[in-house]
């Protein structure tokens, strides 16, 4: 008896059906996979033990056996859900396209499975069973979530298919899809199946938060822009002006932290040492990263009691960002502050998504939906005391992300909504084109993070 049978999204050019003898049936469906009733109506049609559902509208095509290996870890793991390694072609040109393993915080709705899923009819059907919310976006990522609740997803990392890559952009252009004001009404529907997931998995926090004494403490500063950078020549002098600039009704400085460059950085933080604003910090030869750089500046007595971020790349919206910061501080009582941003090409073109005003991170759910977005906006400010004490891991990616959700898991996270920052996007950006090995690395560590989060906030709940 034949095993598999296949829902396809939509009509395409797919090869899928040409899958025949190995499927049963081969359904055509007329909505997309992102609709909760297509997913439901999938649900119905199915009879067979596992269903495959192809999600891409281009071409398919199997290795040799690739069902039956699918299946042979289906009846060794009792997976719910089971996903590949693939090849991608683009412009003819074939390359493998491996994904990462899910684990408990994959909870990115854009997490990469490839276009092939192999669901296990029965957990399909009562996963569906549950669905009850109308997503005209969230349909398939509301699956997964409610699937994953209650059985196995497995990566079987061996490549198994070829698709044909639809999306060729570069992946620095792909970082801001989620705040795109374009897709908002798809993110709202994303926030809502994420924060039903949480409360079913234990890890949804109500909007009460520790109360904030930004009065503690002794600060010569009432505020340091810290600015990490390596190897930023043709940047760190536009950052500096933009930083040492700024008009404020307190005393602050600029902390700029050098790991090692040897581009000629160093001389452009050097030529800006009279300002006496400027405090310059010259890491030693071990292992730093922007973490470590971060750590630095927090920890060195001349900061302030707010440590705001400036990237070494781009530059603050205009003289009075540092003011704002404070201001918010003061007001919000609050141990963070998230503003908004412009996207800029390097010589400060405007570029889209324009301004980027994260409006998914809100006083009621932002510490919940923080858990699926891929950041948590910028710039950031944060509340000196507070940050000594949990201080940045020691990595190059990631960093603030993780110091953010664990703030946020206490605290509240304050808002000014004010474009505060240009964000420029150019070649020499760290993330504007990496390889797929790069970013898979990037993504499995921020869902390694959401991971340790999540599994600390369902052990604060049971407390």
């Amino acid at each position: 008896m034949k095993r598999i049978e296949c829902f396809v999204g939509l009509p395409s050019q797919a090869g899928i059906l040409t899958l025949e003898p190995e499927v049963a049936a081969v359904h055509i469906l007329d909505t997309p996979f992102s609709r909760s009733e297509t997913v439901r109506a999938a649900a119905r049609t199915a009879t067979a033990e596992f269903s495959l559902f192809y999600t891409r509208q281009t071409e398919l095509s199997l290795v040799h056996f690739a069902l039956e290996r699918m299946l042979q870890v289906a009846d060794d793991t009792g997976a719910a859900i089971l996903y590949a390694d693939r090849f991608l072609s683009k412009d003819g040109v074939v390359t493998p396209a491996p994904v990462i393993d899910y684990q408990e915080g994959a909870l990115r709705d854009d997490f990469e499975f490839g276009g092939l899923l192999l669901l296990r009819t029965s957990a399909l059907k009562e996963a569906a069973s549950r669905m009850t919310a109308d997503y005209e976006a969230a349909g398939l990522y509301d699956l997964r979530l409610k699937m994953s609740q209650k059985g196995r997803v497995e990566h079987i990392g061996e490549f198994l298919y070829y698709e044909i890559e639809s999306d060729l952009r570069k992946s620095g252009e792909k970082l801001f899809d989620y705040v795109d004001p374009r897709n908002r009404s798809s993110q709202i529907e994303m926030e809502q199946a994420v924060t039903d997931h949480l409360k079913a998995v234990g890890g949804y926090l109500e909007p009460v938060f520790k109360t904030v004494d930004i009065t503690e403490g002794e600060f010569a500063y009432e505020a340091s822009v810290v600015i990490p950078c390596k190897n930023r020549v043709k940047t760190i002098g536009d950052a500096l002006r933009s930083a040492l600039s700024q008009q404020t009704d307190f005393p602050y400085n600029v902390i700029v932290v050098d790991d090692n460059s040897t581009d000629g950085t160093v001389e452009v933080i050097e030529s800006f040492l009279g300002d006496p604003k400027l405090v310059y910090i010259a890491q030693d030869p071990t292992w730093h990263a922007i973490g470590g750089n971060w750590n630095a500046a927090i920890h060195h007595p001349a900061c302030g009691r707010f440590a705001l971020q400036l990237d070494s790349d781009d530059l603050y919206f205009d003289e009075h960002t540092v003011q704002k910061f404070v201001d918010a501080f003061r007001a919000q009582d609050c141990a963070m502050v998230v503003g908004c941003y412009r996207m800029t090409d390097f010589d400060l073109n405007p570029l889209p998504p324009f301004v980027v005003e994260h409006r998914e991170w809100s006083p009621e759910n932002g510490r919940n939906n923080a858990l699926r977005i891929n950041g948590l906006g910028a710039p950031r400010g944060f509340w000196t005391p507070l940050l000594r004490r949990l201080n940045f891991p020691t990595t190059k990616y990631g960093e603030d992300y993780a110091v953010g959700l664990r703030i946020s898991r206490e605290y509240q996270i304050g808002r000014v909504w004010d474009v505060l920052y240009t964000c420029r996007r150019w070649g020499g950006n760290s993330d504007s084109d990496l390889s797929i090995e790069k970013v898979n690395a990037n993504n499995f560590y921020k869902d390694r993070i959401r991971t340790w989060e999540l599994q600390a906030r369902i052990a604060l709940n049971h407390k």
